[in-house]
């Protein structure tokens, strides 16, 4: 979840390269940031550490230096305060350090450095101190595995010295990025595209010595990142949620052009005893999408999960069966975690992933790129949408009528009008049927993300069963009517809603008299789902800047969860 970002090379500006690096991992939220320097005469280092959002901060403070690192903090261990924040010094302010992750076992290892003097309450300042005392004795390196070695959980930990950084993980993402005559450590590739395109994806255990002209330690595995730089920044655009929706178009037309690459895959479902998908949050709801896609198109039924659920009945898994694992970020630790216990049942794995090079697809038998390239809004767009064209391209359908239908979306100007009309309401509704209910549940899930608003998805088939008793008299109901075997279910209980008072914004192909407000999406056949799921996205965006928020960095998110 934090962000992380190291440099060590030739340029004196390097508690600057670092801070352009932290802003770069802002999406990944956080509540506090710090930046470690070393400095060449002393052999020491100095520390600029401050709590809240980075905006125009500055390092000029800090000493001229060609190594330095920092931390994007989100608050486990300890308040949000700046002692707190990371990076955390030793006694002698000779080691800095950084860290991701849960330390679980740090309270009984802290009652051991009773000679310390600990200046903070986190888990985190305990493995800075364990490190300096194992370095009395041996090596740096070998301090901070030896430390790393003991700590129980799953963590990440970077280590600031005179000339070097040190690196070692399990679990939370690391990524060494080689430049010439200087390298760099950052937590997400995508912050380092400015600076090189040429990684290493550091893996469990592997612990790595980053100096200027090498790194030692590892035999790194190169590659080539193939997103632009332009992929990670604004451009025109005011915030990159706005960006990322609009970059659909081109990302849909991509997949639908290498559909033939994406359907090869098809032969590892054909060939399971039973497959499985699994997802996270909105990658759930991608899955829930995919089991409605394989029934209508493939005519095969797939058993769906949420990622965090699966692990607790998965004892009917065998060698012959298929997880198809969803992800964006491929580091969440839920579904992470669900892919390892269905390997050790036997399970093949196949990974719908957006992050090259992330956990997941190492964990996996075969992987799928989304390709939607960097997504830098916490709330996601672009690689949704993208992974429901993969689906239906796997189900053996063709999402390239669905670019059209985005195209004639993202032109409709009523749905910042209704945003308008609904950004001081308490409670929404989306309802749907079939395909239309994942649609209802991502359309919730996006405007409860970023607006505040709470927003409940339901199927239309249920509302007699408990939720009709919640519609009082004007309250907003978005329902997804499209071409298809739901539409008279679906008007069924549109017209359940009216009747109770509800207010009726209507998404379809076509007009009907029991909406308040209608918003047009063409006929893209079971492809409908992606233009629907984009009027939800726009909905949820224009609600958050009428209500003043920033849609890239909702409160109390971060991109990837890669803490339970």
């Amino acid at each position: 979840m934090c962000g992380i970002f190291g440099y060590v090379g030739t340029k004196t500006n390097a508690a600057s390269i670092v801070l352009d690096g932290l802003k770069r991992l802002e999406y990944r939220g956080y509540d506090s940031w710090g930046v470690a320097v070393v400095i060449p005469a002393k052999a020491g280092i100095q520390v600029k550490k401050r709590i809240g959002k980075i905006g125009n901060a500055s390092v000029s403070d800090l000493p001229a230096s060609s190594i330095a690192f920092g931390h994007t903090r989100w608050a486990t261990h300890g308040g949000v305060t700046q002692k707190n924040a990371h990076p955390h010094l030793s006694c002698d302010k000779r080691i800095a350090l950084i860290h991701n992750g849960i330390f679980e076992n740090y309270e009984e290892i802290k009652k051991t450095l009773k000679h310390h003097h600990f200046v903070s309450q986190t888990d985190t300042e305990v493995i800075v101190h364990l490190v300096e005392e194992y370095a009395k004795t041996m090596p740096l390196v070998d301090a901070v595995k030896k430390a790393f070695s003991a700590m129980k959980g799953l963590n990440a930990i970077i280590v600031l010295s005179a000339r070097q950084i040190i690196a070692i993980r399990n679990g939370s993402p690391l990524v060494i990025g080689f430049g010439n005559k200087e390298n760099f450590i950052a937590s997400d590739a995508a912050a380092l595209l400015p600076y090189t395109k040429r990684v290493h994806f550091l893996l469990d255990n592997e612990c790595a010595i980053i100096e200027k002209d090498a790194i030692a330690g590892i035999v790194p595995h190169i590659q080539t990142l193939t997103w632009k730089v332009a992929a990670a920044e604004k451009g025109n655009y005011p915030n990159f949620m706005l960006k990322e929706i609009h970059e659909q178009t081109d990302i849909l037309s991509t997949i639908t052009a290498r559909a033939s690459y994406t359907k090869s895959f098809e032969k590892y479902i054909k060939k399971s005893r039973g497959a499985y998908l699994i997802g996270c949050g909105t990658a759930s709801y991608a899955a829930l999408a995919g089991e409605y896609l394989f029934s209508k198109i493939a005519k095969r039924h797939i058993n769906v999960a949420i990622a965090s659920e699966f692990g607790y009945h998965l004892d009917f898994l065998t060698r012959d069966s298929l997880v198809i694992a969803i992800s964006q970020s491929g580091e969440t630790m839920d579904i992470l975690e669900s892919v390892k216990k269905a390997k050790a049942k036997g399970a093949s794995i196949l990974a719908l992933v957006n992050a090259p090079g992330s956990s997941l697809t190492r964990e996996s038998d075969y992987v799928i790129p989304i390709g939607a390239g960097p997504e830098k809004a916490v709330a996601s767009t672009k690689a949704f949408t993208a992974m429901l064209a993969h689906l239906i391209i796997l189900a053996g359908g063709s999402p390239k009528k669905a670019v059209a239908g985005v195209r004639s979306v993202l032109d409709n100007k009523t749905i910042q009008r209704i945003a308008e009309k609904l950004k001081h309401k308490e409670h929404i509704f989306a309802i749907g049927r079939g395909l239309s209910y994942p649609t209802a549940l991502e359309t919730a899930l996006k405007i409860k993300e970023i607006s505040y608003i709470h927003a409940e998805g339901l199927a239309a088939g249920e509302l007699k069963h408990g939720p009709l008793a919640l519609v009082t008299r004007g309250i907003p109901v978005i329902a997804f009517l499209p071409n298809d075997e739901t539409y008279g279910a679906n008007l069924a209980g549109a017209m359940e809603m009216k009747a109770r008072g509800g207010y009726i914004i209507g998404v379809s192909h076509k007009l009907h008299e029991v909406f308040d407000e209608y918003i047009h999406v063409p006929d893209a056949g079971e492809a409908t789902i992606i233009p629907n799921v984009v009027v939800a996205q726009l909905l949820a965006y224009y609600l958050t800047i009428a209500r003043g928020l920033d849609p890239d960095m909702p409160r109390n998110l971060a991109k990837s969860v890669t803490v339970k």
